[in-house]
């Protein structure tokens, strides 16, 4: 089954953005207190800090890990199984926007997929149960 991942190389540029805005943090940190603003300016920038870390870490993750989550690049499962293949699974079996209804169940099948985000669709379906957008006949 192939699986829509995150590029290595965006990836990679928003660690370095997240590192970026970790500076910037620092920076206002030393600004705020350089003008006497009041205890709670400071503070934006440890709440800057902590989000770029966080990013940073997830992203560099994403970036240089064996497995990534998915998101842009189309890989087969032989090259890199998806971590949340779970829910993929889930909706090789019919399920219908997150239910455990089966398509046998509803008397339907799940012949059609949506050429915008890619969700299987009743037959009977006009709009798509996932992104909404009309389907073409």
């Amino acid at each position: 089954m192939k699986s829509i991942k995150p590029g290595r190389g965006p990836s990679m540029m928003n660690a370095a953005g997240a590192v970026f805005a970790a500076i910037f943090g620092v920076l206002w940190i030393i600004m705020t207190v350089k003008m006497g603003a009041p205890g709670f300016f400071p503070l934006f920038g440890v709440l800057f800090i902590g989000i770029a870390c966080v990013q940073a870490v997830y992203h560099f993750k994403n970036a240089t890990g064996k497995n990534r989550y998915s998101v842009f690049d189309i890989v087969d499962a032989q090259e890199e199984p998806d971590p949340l293949a779970a829910e993929s699974e889930a909706d090789e079996k019919g399920t219908v926007s997150g239910t455990s209804v089966s398509a046998a169940e509803t008397g339907l099948k799940m012949s059609k997929f949506c050429p915008y985000c890619g969700a299987s669709v009743l037959t009977d379906f006009d709009f798509c149960n996932q992104c909404g957008k009309k389907l073409p006949d």
